[in-house]
């Protein structure tokens, strides 16, 4: 990836986010974004190419895709198709579904940094990534898991087949639901999840609390398909502070990656 600083203590184009944050952070009104070709990169600063720094090893630690500037949030947010077909649209489609709402866990731009626990934080909210995966969605052969990481060889990274209704939405809630059960049985008390989930996210920052007033209909009159999920996943969010982040699937981001492996991994196991 190419890291672009339009304004900045050093502006032009860099080989890692290492080298951007020391231009942009705590840097007033500072302007910068991330992109795939050095062409599109130069084009943001405004100059042309120039000789780029030498690219070190890469780092292990997770990527973000939180940054401080609202520059960094043209980034594309579309969902993606995973290669075997196992992201599927909505089960249900309504119009609570418009407009998904972003949590920034900070206004600062940070890097999680790795613990002596193995966890990584950002201040002081542990990071964890979480996805759900379907084969054959919607269909009777349906196959789905859940993918949980917390970091490179970590002890709580999870891979387990989805219980019950094989579904990705299924999935992707209970992928969520298992992360909570976890950071809670380590006493952790402020987590952010990333998920490319963006029904998980809208289900249970805004939709959720209309959804119990209504009896758990949604706008439109209907059922709310997954009820049982998401009154799971409500009852588990209380007593721990938990930050929501959107990030896109099948986008490179390492995290988003493992989880998405994990939850593949989940999918071909037998069901419990």
């Amino acid at each position: 990836m190419f890291y672009a600083v339009r304004r900045g203590r050093r502006t032009g184009v860099f080989r890692t986010w290492a080298e951007c944050q020391e231009q942009v952070n705590r840097f007033p009104a500072a302007s910068f974004k991330k992109f795939a070709t050095e062409k599109e990169a130069w084009a943001f600063v405004g100059a042309g190419p120039a000789a780029l720094p030498p690219r070190p090893a890469e780092t292990q630690g997770p990527a973000t895709i939180t940054q401080e500037n609202a520059s960094c949030r043209g980034e594309a947010e579309s969902d993606f198709l995973c290669g075997s077909q196992c992201k599927r649209p909505y089960e249900q489609s309504t119009s609570e579904e418009h407009g998904p709402k972003r949590i920034k866990p900070d206004e600062t731009c940070t890097v999680p940094t790795v613990s002596e626990d193995q966890f990584s934080y950002m201040g002081d909210f542990a990071v964890v990534y979480t996805d759900g995966c379907c084969s054959s969605n919607g269909r009777n052969r349906a196959r789905a898991g859940i993918g949980v990481y917390w970091g490179p060889g970590h002890p709580l990274n999870t891979s387990e087949r989805l219980p019950g209704r094989q579904t990705n939405q299924r999935a992707e809630i209970h992928a969520a639901c298992k992360a909570i059960e976890q950071a809670k049985s380590q006493n952790i008390k402020k987590l952010i999840i990333y998920t490319d989930s963006k029904f998980t996210i809208n289900g249970i920052t805004s939709w959720v609390d209309n959804w119990k007033t209504n009896g758990w209909r949604t706008s439109s009159g209907g059922s709310v398909i997954n009820k049982e999920d998401f009154e799971r996943l409500d009852r588990l969010s209380k007593n721990i502070e938990i930050q929501w982040m959107h990030i896109p699937g099948h986008a490179g981001f390492r995290g988003n990656e493992e989880a998405d492996r994990l939850a593949r991994e989940g999918a071909g196991k037998q069901k419990l």
